[in-house]
């Protein structure tokens, strides 16, 4: 078949299902899809560039900016969380609500990491927890050695170090030896029940709900980046590869409430997406820019206070213009 052949990385998810499966071409392109976890996927693109297109850490594709920039972003969001759930705590840490974490050590695989730059942001912002207030200790969840894909340059009063060479943050947060942890992925020590770790919030549900309400802010964790030579190259890529996602997004959206016979193992699912449309609207996962001025605005804002950018960039600099302008007819 006629078109470019490229690669794209990114995670298996219902609103990227048609890229994967075919029933959605992008334009122009002959698609391999690369299943990827998205460590794996962020790491192997932001230090080789392996990848034509790519999901991309929110954070690090902003970082690079201001380093070269060997990528250019489409307004399209593969993954959007609210992270009030990522906050865990050792539980003999005396860590009872946000407040107590001033003062604390507080694990983190990577400073840069959009989620942790979320969770510092709405603790200062809403819940009075300075960014420089803690101590932060750097390393891998899991297993031993994770370092910054992307290496960063901090004010000189954020306290941080990393951990030893062969210890993980989950196992610390469950001796003490760290009071708390920020991380998008659940620790395992959690998922088994451990009685030493918490989440900080009782019910993140709840104040994620009551987070959104009070500030209208769903945050954007991914974006999707192009190899910025190939996209100098074919600068019809950029409208292309957005349009893809979006028809993808609105595969994924049109049923997903289908009750005839449940796409997926939930069993109130219909519910459940009743309930977050009530709360959040009813086209509540938009791709492009206007709809996404707030949260972005908001996460360029959080990472210029915490010395992660030199100047303060604005949502439309983060994207191929041509993925911006929309024909009318």
């Amino acid at each position: 078949m006629a078109g470019l052949d490229l690669t794209l990385a990114c995670g298996h998810y219902d609103r990227t299902e048609g890229l994967r499966d075919g029933t959605v071409r992008i334009e122009g392109v002959n698609l391999t899809y690369l299943d990827l976890p998205v460590e794996e996927t962020f790491f192997r693109m932001a230090r080789f560039a392996e990848f034509d297109l790519a999901e991309l850490s929110l954070a690090s594709y902003v970082i690079s900016l201001e380093r070269g920039a060997p990528f250019i972003a489409i307004p399209a969001f593969p993954s959007r969380m609210f992270r009030h759930s990522g906050i865990y705590v050792n539980t003999a840490a005396g860590i009872a609500g946000p407040a107590d974490l001033a003062g604390r050590t507080v694990g983190l695989a990577e400073y840069q990491l959009t989620a942790n730059v979320w969770i510092r942001g709405i603790l200062a912002e809403h819940h009075g927890v300075p960014v420089t207030s803690v101590t932060y200790r750097t390393g891998g969840l899991h297993r031993p050695g994770r370092v910054e894909k992307i290496a960063v340059e901090l004010p000189a009063d954020v306290r941080i170090a990393p951990i030893g060479p062969t210890e993980t943050l989950a196992e610390l947060l469950v001796s003490g030896e760290i009071d708390a942890l920020y991380s998008p992925r659940t620790p395992e020590p959690v998922r088994a029940g451990r009685p030493e770790v918490a989440r900080l919030f009782a019910d993140p549900g709840a104040e994620e709900r009551r987070y959104y309400q009070r500030t209208g802010i769903f945050p954007i964790m991914h974006v999707v980046v192009l190899r910025r030579e190939l996209y100098e190259r074919h600068r019809w890529l950029a409208r292309s590869v957005f349009k893809g996602f979006e028809q993808a997004r609105r595969q994924a959206m049109a049923g997903i409430d289908e009750t005839a016979a449940v796409p997926y193992l939930l069993p109130w699912l219909a519910e459940e997406v009743a309930r977050t449309r009530a709360i959040l609207g009813s086209d509540y996962w938009p791709y492009g820019l206007p709809a996404n001025e707030l949260p972005l605005g908001t996460f360029l804002r959080y990472l210029h206070a915490q010395g992660l950018t030199r100047t303060a960039l604005a949502p439309a600099d983060l994207f191929a213009p041509e993925a911006l302008a929309e024909t009318v007819v």
